[in-house]
């Protein structure tokens, strides 16, 4: 045996230079689980900044870090003032109704809802990183939140105790935000995939335009209920309660508003008529009503509104009793929702002004706003899409653009709520309409389908799922297929078959390179996953079965030579436990029986290091059994057992 390994070995250094694969340097196990640590929860490493810098310069970068606002605060000028406020007086332009409809959206009374567009704001204006992030409410964070509480108390019969469990609810989705970036556990939210996200959207602007019938058509007795059957149901079997004059108002002002949508969006200079349409709309809508006194001919309204600013809120909120686990799903729901939509929109509009939106502070910012909000009559918020787009559009230099619409509720709340009193509900039902009908995203279902067909299978749970069975239903279904998907991927790695491409060293899949032919004598593959204990079994079986094919390809046309060499090519292998070990310790001892030799290529620093450490591990990382491409393996081996054949003779 020992004379058959040396005459190899000298073949393997006269065929060429073999280039052994280097293991990586030793480390402490405290310091891989250090390094791991770091890589997994401090990817940006927050404190690289701190390096090689004085006390008091850190505390100062330490404050800004916490508290962004002291970043552009100092340097803060007039030039910048006069931008900001111009976004800011026209976003509240846009708050101002939008949070009255969002309030009705989820059964609140509708000053919760301006409450909301006041504090928050403050809150994200000293701790928020983003510069165009317009916070407020959000129409489906309002959706779920409505539709979860609705199916234990009616807000109808008992407003007292729904408002509770609203504001219980947003102390624990902000609860939850903030933990999420303290601890900075954010990839959470990344189960939230984009083809959920598009289907669960379009699933639920559906939903909620159709629950605006009510508005739209001067329904009073409607259905609770958030599936499309019955909310057509509804609507059909309650022709006789149908007003004209609510009708011809609602779908004159709807008209009008996707009119100016159409125009905001073909005509980015012209935001502004998209984004005062909402406010004019309330003012003429308003008008009409008091002239006419149309409240007493069928069309509703909203009635007196509380003036004065945010009254507290603390002593509503729930922590024990029978709702608690209630309070905490919706919570929990309403968070990662509104979660994975603020910080997607802010850093959709970062990239486009070349800045960096932090994630972590992020979610502690939105989760803060949300604590401080339930506390002080407000509900769950974030940064929503069409406030953000207008406020980018309007030239907003900072987060000040948030203050100055705070400022401008203020003084709605202190001196304008009696002008609201005749505010038609159905003028509420078209904004929301007009809000909602951009989440329908078609180009990117369409872009889906495309590209993956998996993905566009989620998209269509998530949006059947909202519409015939729930909006939390259809989000968990959509969730559960794609944590399905991924434990898919690990437990079924893939795995090809690679050939040479013809005049080059160079070798890929057989399948994608037609060009591309196998090396007789070699069968040569690609795990392209870590290796653990959840596929072991899945690739051994796998690989038996190509090896067996291969045997039986031989069998039959006697024409290629049998089967020497396994070459597996673990470049793509990032990771691999014990389980990992020990397959490719039973796969050596099964090929050896079978006179085949198992040769591994590129292992990776992690990967070699195990390979190293295993016990009869040399068996496995053993010189002539390592390389560093497959090209060189290829190259090594043939000439090797050519010139040892020839040795033999």
């Amino acid at each position: 045996m020992s004379s058959n390994f040396d005459s190899r070995q000298e073949c393997l250094e006269i065929a060429m230079e073999v280039h052994q694969v280097v293991p990586p340097p030793h480390m402490s196990t405290f310091n891989k689980l250090k390094n791991r640590f770091k890589e997994t929860f401090f990817p940006d490493d927050p404190l690289r900044q701190f390096k090689g810098k004085s006390t008091k310069t850190k505390w100062i970068l330490g404050a800004q870090y916490i508290f962004p606002i002291l970043q552009w605060g100092p340097n803060y000028d007039l030039k910048l003032l006069k931008s900001d406020i111009v976004s800011g007086l026209t976003i509240a332009s846009l708050a101002i109704p939008q949070g009255i409809s969002y309030a009705k959206l989820a059964s609140l009374p509708p000053i919760v809802g301006l409450y909301s567009s006041f504090v928050p704001p403050l809150i994200y204006a000293v701790l928020g990183s983003s510069r165009d992030l317009a916070v407020g409410p959000v129409s489906i964070a309002s959706l779920i939140m409505g539709s979860m509480l609705r199916q234990e108390v009616s807000p109808a019969t008992d407003p007292l105790l729904f408002l509770q469990l609203a504001f219980s609810s947003t102390f624990f989705a902000g609860l939850f935000q903030a933990s999420l970036g303290f601890l900075r556990l954010g990839f959470i939210i990344d189960f939230l995939s984009k083809a959920t996200l598009i289907g669960f959207m379009a699933g639920a602007a559906i939903i909620v335009s159709l629950q605006q019938l009510k508005s739209l058509l001067g329904i009073t007795n409607f259905t609770n209920q958030m599936g499309i059957v019955p909310v057509l149901s509804s609507v059909f079997h309650r022709t006789n309660e149908w007003s004209w004059q609510t009708i011809l108002m609602g779908f004159s002002f709807l008209a009008f508003l996707l009119l100016t949508r159409h125009i905001g969006i073909k005509k980015p200079k012209l935001f502004w008529v998209s984004a005062g349409a909402p406010l004019v709309s309330v003012i003429l809508a308003t008008l009409v009503v008091f002239a006419s006194k149309a409240q007493h001919h069928g069309i509703s309204v909203i009635g007196k509104l509380q003036e004065g600013l945010n009254p507290p809120s603390w002593n509503m909120l729930h922590f024990h009793g029978s709702h608690l686990g209630l309070v905490m799903k919706t919570g929990l729901i309403t968070g990662i929702i509104s979660l994975t939509e603020g910080i997607a929109v802010g850093r959709t509009f970062a990239a486009l002004k070349n800045y960096q939106v932090d994630g972590n502070k992020e979610m502690i910012a939105i989760g803060v706003m949300n604590i401080v909000g339930s506390s002080t009559s407000c509900y769950v918020t974030t940064g929503a899409f069409s406030r953000s787009a207008v406020n980018h559009n309007a030239g907003c230099k900072t987060a000040a653009s948030n203050i100055i619409m705070a400022v401008t509720l203020m003084v709605t709340l202190l001196f304008l709520m009696p002008l609201f009193q005749y505010t038609p509900n159905v003028i509420l039902g078209a904004i929301i309409v007009t809000a909602v009908v951009g989440l329908i995203d078609i180009p990117a279902a369409y872009q889906t389908w495309k590209v993956d067909k998996f993905d566009f299978i989620v998209l269509l749970c998530a949006f059947l799922g909202v519409l015939f069975i729930s909006v939390q239903g259809g989000l968990a279904i959509a969730v559960g297929i794609s944590i399905f998907r991924v434990l898919l991927q690990i437990t079924r790695p893939k795995t090809v078959m690679l050939g040479n491409i013809p005049g080059t060293d160079i070798y890929r899949n057989l399948h994608q390179y037609k060009d591309a032919v196998r090396i007789p004598g070699f069968l040569i593959l690609s795990i392209e996953a870590p290796i653990n204990f959840a596929n072991t079994t899945y690739l051994k079986e796998r690989i038996t079965r190509w090896t067996e094919d291969y045997e039986g390809e031989v069998e039959k046309t006697k024409k290629q030579s049998g089967l020497r060499f396994l070459v597996i090519d673990l470049s793509a292998v990032s990771a691999i436990d014990t389980s990992g070990i020990s397959f490719f310790k039973e796969l050596r001892m099964v090929l050896e029986k079978k006179g085949i030799e198992l040769v591994l290529v590129n292992p990776l620093g992690e990967v070699m290091e195990k390979l190293q450490r295993a016990e009869d591990g040399h068996e496995l990382a053993k010189p002539d059994s390592l390389f560093l491409t497959v090209g060189e393996a290829v190259a090594s081996l043939s000439s090797a057992f050519k010139c040892q054949s020839s040795n033999y003779v």
